[in-house]
């Protein structure tokens, strides 16, 4: 019974599972941080946390979503204000040190395998011959690091839209710019990436 309790979590929307957990549902709580961990921490990779940062950030968001999440108002608004919680605590950090974003290693392998969202970091497939997978681990290390090597204006909306799967409208408000401000830096961003990938694409 527990199995199927579990499975019905792991079934259940986003929308759904966010309004279970307002109403101190713990099992649903623990599928949506389940859910969100990953993306946290690669937000924060791909944002230029230093390595021996990420994993701090990414629990001090998981504990402000879990703390908090009785205070958003509206569950459809929930990956907005997370995004919200994730930028807000990079930048806090970066005050805290007195530094700017750094570009992290490329040594520091992460994919998002267990994401059922499109994203820009899904590359390698479970079920690809070895040759494949080493060229799609190839192409995600290069992805990475062309990411990292954007300015950080650019960076911060292409991980938001990517990685987080904001809206334009909800980019525009935690950055605090407006929606064609938003529009022409993903899409200057997507190109410089596209840009930079056609040999290995060819």
């Amino acid at each position: 019974m527990k199995g199927l309790s579990k499975k019905k979590y792991r079934d259940m929307s986003l929308y759904d599972l966010v309004c279970s957990a307002q109403d101190d549902n713990y099992d649903a709580l623990e599928e949506l941080i389940k859910r969100e961990q990953k993306n946290i921490f690669a937000s924060f990779c791909y944002l230029g946390a230093t390595n021996e940062n990420i994993s701090d950030l990414t629990q001090e968001a998981l504990f402000r979503m879990s703390k908090n999440i009785k205070k958003l108002k509206n569950p459809k608004l929930f990956k907005s204000w997370l995004g919200q919680i994730v930028t807000n605590l990079f930048y806090d950090d970066l005050r805290k040190k007195q530094r700017k974003p750094e570009a992290i290693s490329i040594d520091s392998y992460w994919i998002n395998d267990d994401s059922d969202d499109d994203c820009i970091l899904h590359i390698c497939d479970n079920t690809l011959m070895p040759d494949e997978k080493t060229l799609g681990k190839e192409l995600t290390d290069i992805i990475r690091e062309l990411i990292c090597q954007l300015p950080e204006h650019f960076r911060l909306v292409i991980i938001l839209r990517e990685l987080q799967g904001l809206s334009y409208e909800e980019i525009a408000k935690i950055t605090q710019t407006n929606v064609g401000t938003v529009k022409s830096r993903i899409s200057r961003a997507r190109n410089k990436l596209q840009e930079c990938l056609k040999p290995y694409l060819t």
